[in-house]
């Protein structure tokens, strides 16, 4: 049956309608397939490389929240320091004897174990050892009292302290001279 027709539009028969229609359609289909599956493709990648992204994402963040907790009392330990650098002062110019020292000595044990169970270490005494800008803070020069001690620490000022493996204060050191003059 011969479709009707319109003023506008060219009386054409069915046969021809059917497969004029059908020939682009199954050539667009062939066309798309491949495209669509590259598309496909490209979210799989796109998804992919997302859920990578979030893993790390999620790895930084939970190795951040570590550091944090393990150096989250780092700012107050620092501001206890000079503290105890004083107790220690009043320590060391207390005679041995003196019923004070041992109420001073338990006050101050009893400290620095707090300070220990909260993750503060003492760095080991520096003098006589080779100066070391790492660890160490050179406070002055000296000339060298021997030829052997020339560039070693003569003398340390102030102690240094970690807090787990981080170092929060250097060790305050005298240093003597490599070349006397």
């Amino acid at each position: 049956m011969a479709k009707e027709s319109t003023p506008h539009e060219p009386q054409v028969p069915e046969s021809e309608l059917e497969s004029t229609v059908d020939t682009p359609a199954s050539e667009e289909t062939a066309t798309e397939t491949p495209s669509h599956e590259e598309e496909i493709q490209a979210l799989k990648d796109q998804n992919l490389r997302l859920y990578a992204e979030f893993e790390n994402f999620r790895r930084r963040n939970a190795r951040e929240r570590l550091d944090l907790m393990a150096t989250a009392n780092e700012k107050v330990l620092k501001s206890v320091l000079p503290i105890v650098d004083d107790f220690e002062r009043a320590l060391n110019n207390i005679g041995e004897d003196s019923p004070e020292r041992v109420g001073m000595d338990l006050i101050y044990t009893k400290l620095m174990n707090t300070l220990k169970s909260e993750g503060l270490k003492e760095m080991e005494s520096t003098v006589g050892h080779v100066f070391d800008v790492e660890t160490m803070e050179a406070i002055t020069n000296i000339p060298a009292p021997s030829p052997d001690m020339a560039g070693k620490v003569v003398d340390q000022i102030e102690k240094g302290y970690l807090l787990g493996s981080k170092i929060i204060r250097y060790a305050k050191v005298v240093v003597a001279d490599q070349h006397p003059a």
